[in-house]
């Protein structure tokens, strides 16, 4: 594949990746944890929604279906049951080749981080799995910042723990709530899903690699 459509803009000092839907094709195994999650509290989640929903964190989007559909889940008990049958299925997760791809061309050239809205745990579940973690030199994830994404707290974050300016940063995302925080940090986004037609994920059905 070509990546020249994904490649950085010069000049840069350094590139951060989200991971969901990113880095890795993690959003169909999400969703069908969220799935199992919600369904075994007698809830139900669309999958049009899940994907309008990418880069939010967790307990937020529990907030959010607790509002928008009446459900009173308990935020934290949830939580706790849709990570963990994300992780009983996370070894079925494969790499975004083509943005894989850009940050092993830039192994040690330049400082690297991820910045995901997923717990920790989850994230370098997910990481370990496709075999990426090692290219990266911090992770950020939702247990390290107030705000996630859109506040543009996550991308600051990363950028202060590998001391670049946030305008020297390109980043690389797959959902709006990540687009809008990267730019707000002051920072150049890369949409990803310039790569499937402008469609939210690899996975979703119609999309092209």
């Amino acid at each position: 594949m070509d990546l020249s459509v994904i490649a950085p803009p010069e000049p840069y000092g350094a590139l951060i990746f989200d991971c969901d839907g990113t880095l890795a094709d993690t959003m169909p195994t999400h969703y069908q944890a969220w799935l199992a999650a919600l369904r075994s509290f007698g809830a139900d989640l669309a999958e049009d929604h899940f994907y309008k929903m990418g880069g939010i964190p967790t307990e937020t989007i529990i907030e959010i279906l607790n509002e928008k559909f009446g459900y009173g889940l308990d935020v934290k008990l949830t939580h706790k049951e849709k990570e963990q049958r994300y992780m009983d299925l996370a070894e079925s997760v494969v790499e975004i080749q083509a943005v894989a791809d850009i940050a092993r061309a830039h192994h040690g050239k330049v400082p690297m981080a991820v910045a995901s809205g997923g717990i920790r745990t989850i994230v370098l579940k997910t990481l370990t799995t496709v075999g990426l973690l090692p290219l990266f030199d911090t992770l950020v994830t939702a247990d390290d910042v107030v705000n996630g994404k859109p506040a543009p707290d996550i991308f600051l974050e990363a950028a202060r723990r590998m001391n670049v300016a946030p305008e020297m940063c390109v980043v690389y995302e797959d959902g709006e709530p990540g687009i809008e925080g990267a730019r707000r940090a002051g920072m150049r986004v890369i949409d990803v899903r310039v790569l499937w037609n402008g469609l939210p994920s690899p996975s979703v059905p119609g999309a092209t690699r």
